[in-house]
Formats: C-alpha cells, sequence, structure tokens
C-alpha cells in the first residue's frame, strides 16, 4: 500500500469554557491513503466536524489541540497562519454542510470560485472566470455561464452545495474533506450529489474524507469507515467489516436503527438514552450507560481501541464475545 496521505495520530481537541474543556475529540488516531474515501460516521456531538475543522486548523486560537497531524509530509500543526492558508484551499480542501452561510451572500457565486482560484494561483480574471464556469458544469449546474453571475439565494439547496463542490475542487485539492454534505436534501438530490463528489474524485485523483451520520449513504461511497462516538474511535474496518462483521455493541446499534427495505426486520431499534456531557463525561465506556451488553467493568474501565483482524479494530472490553452475525445492515 502507498504511504499515508494524511496521518492523525493521537488527536486530541478541547475548548475551554467557565465550568472546564470541554472535550470534543480524545485521543483519535486514523490514516487515509491517495485516492481513498474514509467514511467516518456517528451521532452529532461524536467529534466528527471537531476533527475535520482541526485538521483545516479552522478552530479558535483557544482551542486546545494536542496530538499530531501529519499531511503529506507537512507538520499541519506546526505551520503559521500563513505556511496554512496555503495548504488550506489548494491541498485540502472542506465542503461545509451548510452552503447558506458558507458561501457570501452579497457576491456571485461565480466570483466566489474565481477568489478561490486566485487565492493560489496568479491567473487573469479572464481565464480564472472561463475556469469557474468550467467548474460549475463539472458539478451539474445547468446553463452554467448564465448561473456564475448569480447570487447564492438565487440557487437551491442542491444547487448552492453543487457549488460549494466547485469550489473545494478549483484547484484540484490532494485531500477533500466533505462535512454531510447531503444535509437538508431530498433524496433524488442526495444521489446526485454523491455522483457529483465521486467523478470529481476519479477525474481528480483526490483522497476524501465523507463525514455523515447516515451509515446508508456510506454503504456505496466509502472504501473504509470509521465509527466515532462521545469523542472517540470506537470501530473502524472496511465497508463489509462494518456492515456485516462489526465488532462494536455501538456500531451494531447504529445499523439496527437504520430501515430494513428488505423486510427482515419488523420494527426499527432505537438506542436509548443520550450521549454523555463532554464536560464531565462518566467513568469507563461513553456508551456504557446506553449499550444492552454492558457489565460492570464497562462503567470504570475505558476500554482501547483493540485489532480484531488486520485494519479492523473495535472499542469495547466484550470485543471477543461479539461474534459476527453476518448481514446486520
Amino acid at each position: 500500500m502507498t504511504e499515508p496521505l494524511l496521518r492523525v495520530d493521537s488527536l486530541g481537541v478541547g475548548f475551554p469554557s467557565k465550568a472546564g474543556v470541554v472535550q470534543a475529540v480524545t485521543d483519535v488516531s486514523f490514516e487515509v491513503h491517495p485516492g481513498e474515501v474514509l467514511a467516518v460516521v456517528g451521532e452529532s456531538g461524536s467529534g466528527k466536524s471537531v476533527t475535520a475543522l482541526a485538521i483545516m486548523r479552522l478552530h479558535a486560537k483557544s482551542t486546545i489541540i494536542t496530538g499530531s497531524i501529519d499531511f503529506d509530509g507537512i507538520d499541519i500543526l506546526g505551520l503559521d497562519d500563513d505556511q496554512m492558508r496555503s495548504v488550506r484551499g489548494r491541498d485540502i480542501a472542506m465542503i461545509f454542510q451548510d452552503p447558506m452561510t458558507a458561501l457570501n451572500p452579497v457576491f456571485t457565486v461565480g466570483n466566489q470560485i474565481v477568489e478561490a482560484i486566485q487565492a493560489h494561483h496568479k491567473v487573469p480574471d479572464d481565464v480564472a472566470w472561463k475556469r469557474a464556469v468550467e467548474l460549475l458544469e463539472m458539478v451539474g449546474v445547468p446553463e452554467p455561464k448564465r448561473r456564475a453571475e448569480q447570487y447564492p439565494h438565487e440557487f437551491s439547496g442542491g444547487m448552492r452545495q453543487r457549488a460549494m463542490i466547485a469550489m473545494a475542487i478549483s484547484n484540484e485539492p490532494k485531500l477533500l474533506i466533505a462535512d454531510e454534505p447531503t444535509t437538508a436534501l431530498d433524496v433524488t438530490v442526495q444521489a446526485q450529489v454523491m455522483e457529483v463528489l465521486r467523478e470529481v474524485q476519479r477525474e481528480t485523483g483526490s483522497a476524501m474524507i465523507l463525514i455523515t451520520h447516515d451509515l446508508g449513504l456510506v454503504a456505496g461511497s466509502a472504501d473504509r469507515v470509521q465509527v466515532m462516538y462521545a469523542s472517540r474511535v470506537m470501530e473502524r474496518g472496511s465497508i463489509d467489516e462494518i456492515f456485516y462483521e462489526s465488532r462494536n455493541p455501538y456500531t451494531r446499534a447504529l445499523l439496527d436503527s437504520i430501515p430494513d427495505l428488505g423486510g427482515v426486520r419488523e420494527r426499527l431499534e432505537p438506542i436509548p438514552g443520550n450521549p454523555p456531557s463532554l464536560l464531565n463525561p462518566p467513568p469507563g465506556c461513553g456508551f456504557a450507560p446506553r449499550c444492552s451488553m454492558a457489565v460492570s467493568a464497562c462503567s470504570t474501565v475505558v476500554p482501547e481501541l483493540v485489532p480484531v483482524t488486520d485494519g479492523h479494530a473495535s472499542r469495547c472490553i466484550r470485543v471477543d464475545d461479539l461474534v459476527p452475525v453476518g448481514g446486520a445492515a
């Protein structure tokens, strides 16, 4: 296998507050290889987006970040602001989950893409504008010449998301981070946006981190999956290992909450309770209060992320009791 494009090691992200430090990410490690799609899934508040923003170095100055982030041989956390600006948008780009707030309402969509291009390349306005129109056409925006002269509020939700993708890929980044790219879109538009992302990845050869809470979306889009809960990685593995050979109660609970179109399950199984406070997390495993398999030791011991097979790992003290069920999804 090729060397990783991105290597995150023991990442921690904490937000100081009057009540203490909110530890949003705890001891997170993973790798992304060139051309690979890594899906990061989990409930809201599990640390998915916080991890992505740490990679992009977009957190407030007061944020406490520990560990290391190595991107293509560059120590991301060691760069100063000017050096990071040269990497952000050129080598690493991010598609945010709410394009209406990510796009500037007072500039046309075309001008915003032009700005993204000219931030990293000295090209004339007319050349950059032509490229902006080409990018809008590439991501499936109809009448791209006319649309480039319009403002974000004149675009539908799906078109705004496509415009965000066009802006993100304008400099052909090596790594594309898509944070909930299909949130608030109907199912048909979701499929179209995901197909655009796959086509963009094929054409540019970029790696992608796909952040989502939708496991159904992951099945046809990712090479590997990382499941997060309460700031930690709970399980990681290939699509087949996560969907059919899961060795973690939280992953299985997520899978049991997915509608079964085949009609095998009569009813969905919701996960009881709520995620723990990240300001005052409970002792032991964060999922223990909601876990049907929890034993007394789960409330006292924070389990390690242990290897199951090569590339497959799970954070659970009962990992050996979790025999692969096959077809859990």
